[in-house]
């Protein structure tokens, strides 16, 4: 494709005039280091095209795309366009996505623990029957650095024909064998410590799932094709669906939240060859559950449709669609979070030295709560100390905010912040007449912060279902790690039980639920 670079003609510097002979040396020396740089792009650009347009599995851009990216190269380049652009032949028209492989467990593998399954009616009269066969179930499963294999042998038996029994003709025996107990994937082939360690890998780990699949195979000779796993976390994010219900009930009717949103990107067939804007909505009660709402926009509807039927206190920050949402939910008061307008000025005080004033009062404020924090301090001492400390300084700074305001610049950061307070004041200073509500909103960020981490790793969301799927897991473990419950031990105890549960024993197994019965998996709290 590419054409052989041009060289520089041979000069005879002897027949140039000498005046000259020092201009055309400079000339000559900028034409040198002008085709070795076109020949570092050329470069560049055919290990693009390869890259783009080297098969039908390599990732695709638009021709315009292209275009744009090829204005000013040489005609070679352009006619690649052409012969991608052409029209798909038959092998294009079939997809070339390779179907998961069931692989199996693999031989080498340690057998852990082998589990025989009788039937009942053999148990009690062993006498009367004889073994024919047995099926044997292997399951692959994981613990920490290594996987290992369970066994569940069925024994298969037939009723053994009594000595003195007259001839009879000849009819297929009955065979009688154990059946399997109930397991998360039926006929599948994970064990619980296996979909445990995917789970935590992925979503508090942050590692995408072709990582894992590599390092399986590299350090342990298991190979998992991604697609399979994928499958996995899908219908493990479909058994904890029911406890997340209990759980929004339970929040909702707590009267109290604190809500934000997160940006996240995804992918949508239908949309091909870019990524899209999503939303995680996050929802929080401070030091219970955390629940995470997967949307594909970030209107009003969202947080209307979650939290139809909730009635009290909801924190958040200055997004203009919360006091519209209050006054649709009706009987709700909002509170902004402090935080939020403090970073105005902390965003202003290297453009205006006054900003730092006003980051002085924030000081003192967040001082009478650190110290209310190492009191526990419940609800009415809060709001008696609130009243003597707090509020004064609020004071101060709403008559600092009116003399000020006039004085500055609206477009300047620190305009900015003076208007952003001045337009949620009541909401900004409520929270100091209720003690049960927090100065900030600080709380459900933390919560956010997981999948800030995980956006580093995997980029995108492959498909807007699996925003839903993720939301569900982000919530059981942001409502674990709310709660200091050890992640593991939970989902371990939780998925072992869960095929066997009752729909009336849901609720027994939320993590607020489950810790009351588990205290020794809980936590110890970090300094």
């Amino acid at each position: 494709m590419n054409a052989a670079s041009p060289s520089i003609p041979e000069i005879n510097l002897d027949l140039v005039p000498s005046e000259i002979r020092p201009a055309i040396t400079a000339v000559l020396d900028l034409l040198k280091c002008v085709l070795s740089e076109n020949r570092l792009l050329r470069d560049r650009m055919d290990l693009m095209v390869r890259r783009y347009f080297g098969g039908q599995k390599n990732e695709r851009i638009s021709a315009e795309q292209l275009e744009l990216m090829l204005q000013g190269f040489t005609r070679e380049l352009m006619a690649t366009q052409t012969s991608v652009a052409k029209e798909p032949g038959p092998k294009d028209t079939q997809s070339t996505r390779s179907k998961p492989v069931r692989t199996g467990v693999p031989d080498n593998l340690p057998v852990r623990s082998t589990q025989t399954l009788v039937p009942p009616e053999v148990e009690a009269n062993p006498e009367l029957f004889r073994e024919i066969d047995r099926d044997t179930t292997r399951i692959l499963d994981y613990e920490p650095g290594r996987f290992v294999c369970d066994q569940i042998i069925r024994p298969r038996y037939v009723r053994k024909d009594p000595a003195s029994a007259p001839v009879a003709p000849v009819v297929e025996p009955e065979v009688l064998a154990a059946p399997l107990p109930n397991r998360l994937i039926e006929k599948g082939l994970p064990g619980v410590g296996l979909l445990v360690h995917l789970i935590l890998s992925r979503f508090d780990d942050h590692l995408p799932f072709y990582r894992q699949e590599r390092i399986f195979a590299e350090r342990f000779g298991v190979r998992i094709p991604r697609q399979t796993m994928v499958g996995w976390i899908e219908m493990m994010a479909g058994w904890f669906e029911p406890i997340l219900g209990r759980m929004k009930e339970a929040m909702i009717a707590t009267g109290y939240l604190q809500v934000d949103e997160t940006v996240i990107r995804y992918l949508d067939r239908e949309e091909p060859g870019r990524s899209l804007q999503g939303y995680f909505w996050v929802y929080a009660h401070p030091g219970g559950d955390v629940l995470f709402d997967w949307r594909t926009g970030r209107s009003g509807e969202s947080p209307k449709e979650f939290l139809a039927g909730f009635q009290g206190r909801l924190q958040c920050d200055g997004y203009g669609v919360y006091p519209k949402l209050a006054q649709q939910l009706g009987n709700t008061k909002l509170f902004f979070c402090v935080g939020h307008f403090r970073r105005k000025f902390v965003e202003a005080k290297d453009e205006d030295r006054r900003a730092i004033w006003f980051l002085l009062q924030f000081r003192h404020l967040y001082d009478i709560e650190r110290r209310l924090r190492r009191q526990r301090a419940g609800p009415r001492l809060r709001e008696a100390v609130r009243a003597a400390e707090a509020r004064p300084i609020w004071e101060r700074m709403r008559k600092a905010l009116a003399l000020w305001q006039p004085r500055v610049l609206p477009a300047s950061r620190l305009g900015k912040a003076l208007t952003y307070g001045s337009e949620r004041w009541e909401g900004l200073c409520r929270y100091v007449g209720d003690g049960q509500v927090e100065i900030d909103s600080n709380l459900v960020e933390n919560a956010i912060r997981p999948t800030a981490v995980g956006k580093k790793s995997f980029l995108f969301i492959g498909h807007p279902d699996a925003g839903g799927r993720s939301a569900v897991l982000y919530s059981i473990l942001g409502s674990c790690r709310s709660r200091r419950i050890n992640t593991a031990l939970y989902l371990s105890d939780v998925l072992s039980r869960l095929p066997d549960l009752k729909t009336s024993d849901i609720k027994d197994y939320t993590p607020e639920a489950w810790i009351r019965r588990h205290p020794e998996a809980r936590l110890p709290r970090i300094a």
